[in-house]
């Protein structure tokens, strides 16, 4: 069965070909994976803007759509359902996709299945890495998303993704395009981040890791609090924030500006040690949130999926604790990192086997949580 994806969350238009594999420990073959990303458009106003990302969808997914099916060496009449992300994302970018799904699956008469952005990243796991061992504790974290979940089996070929932690306030990979830009660097910020940390010294600069000491006030709107005073403060233990972090680096940053009277980027050797130092705290946070769940939930094994995850520390550290408890770690390919349509085409077959597709009047949903089904 082969199902054609559509991913237009954000800024990149991406189109797959995805197919069963007849092997259950590695139930997905990707045929073709096509993503036109936006980078250079966005770049000059250091970040996505939302208007220009879906006009830019409109010019570029017919393109792209043609080129998935010409490299996966199929036609229109070998496609048996569309797969396309309903949420969560930029509500114009979102529309571009689910527009253009709803009149391809019309005018061939296929099944339409709606994902979820976030089961497509946490999908991306299994394409490449087969099935995990369940239960298992995934990190999704990218320039939008900081969450934690325990994905466990739901009914034969089903899983079922409960949130146990998430970020208070900036996702990891915003603070990087944050801090890049406080530091004049290119955007996005991570990839540059994580190369120009590597000639750096991690401990140049002290910065905080955050305590979670407090109950965050807008909990019940994403997750729910355990009971009981103890309970609560271990919830709070599996919580991330990165906000006094970047506020430590703008800060740092002026002194030193103010230090040596420039008004201008710092010096070459002054940024690497900013970078490492900071890339230093973001990593250790992500891991030790992740390792704790694992260990408090009985987890079998460790996944770490979304554009984040393609960075370099973050794989080399999780790797050695991964090794060093016993777990297996799952993490996608550079190329399934971000945003793209192969984890979405995985996931959508996935829930066509289950019974899942969503009527014409579909509609996207800018924060369409995980738990949520995603044709409701």
């Amino acid at each position: 069965m082969d199902i054609l994806a559509i991913e237009t969350s954000c800024d990149e238009t991406a189109a797959a070909v995805v197919a069963d594999s007849g092997v259950p420990a590695r139930p997905w073959t990707v045929r073709s994976n096509v993503v036109a990303s936006q980078a250079d458009i966005h770049r000059e106003w250091g970040g996505v803007v939302p208007e220009l990302a879906s006009r830019q969808h409109v010019r570029d997914i017919c393109g792209v759509v043609e080129r998935a099916l010409e490299d996966a060496g199929v036609d229109w009449s070998t496609i048996d359902a569309i797969a396309v992300t309903q949420g969560p994302g930029l509500v114009g970018s979102l529309l571009v996709g689910v527009a253009f799904a709803k009149s391809l699956a019309a005018s061939l008469d296929v099944p339409l299945v709606p994902v979820q952005h976030l089961a497509g990243h946490i999908e991306s796991l299994v394409v490449e890495g087969g099935r995990m061992p369940l239960p298992a504790v995934v990190l999704v974290v990218s320039g939008g998303h900081t969450n934690l979940y325990l994905t466990t089996a739901a009914g034969e070929e089903g899983l079922s993704h409960r949130l146990i932690g998430r970020t208070r306030d900036d996702a990891a990979g915003e603070a990087y395009d944050k801090v890049a830009s406080l530091l004049g660097l290119d955007y996005p910020g991570g990839p540059v981040i994580d190369r120009i940390a590597r000639t750096g010294n991690d401990r140049a600069v002290d910065f905080p890791f955050a305590r979670m000491t407090h109950d965050d006030r807008n909990a019940g709107l994403a997750m729910t609090r355990p009971a009981g005073l103890a309970a609560a403060r271990s919830g709070r233990q599996l919580e991330f924030s990165f906000s006094g972090l970047k506020t430590a680096v703008k800060r740092h940053v002026q002194g030193r500006r103010e230090a040596l009277g420039c008004e201008d980027r710092l010096p070459d050797g002054e940024i690497a040690g900013i970078c490492a130092s900071f890339q230093r705290v973001v990593v250790r946070s992500l891991l030790d949130r992740t390792f704790l769940a694992a260990r408090r939930f009985g987890a079998l094994s460790v996944g770490i999926s979304g554009g984040v995850s393609a960075n370099a520390r973050l794989r080399a550290d999780a790797a050695a604790r991964a090794e060093r408890d016993g777990l297996p770690l799952f993490l996608p390919s550079l190329a399934l990192a971000t945003d793209n349509a192969a984890m979405i085409g995985a996931a959508g077959l996935r829930r066509l086997h289950a019974g899942v597709t969503a009527s014409l009047d579909l509609n996207a949903k800018a924060s369409l949580p995980l738990d949520e089904a995603p044709d409701s």
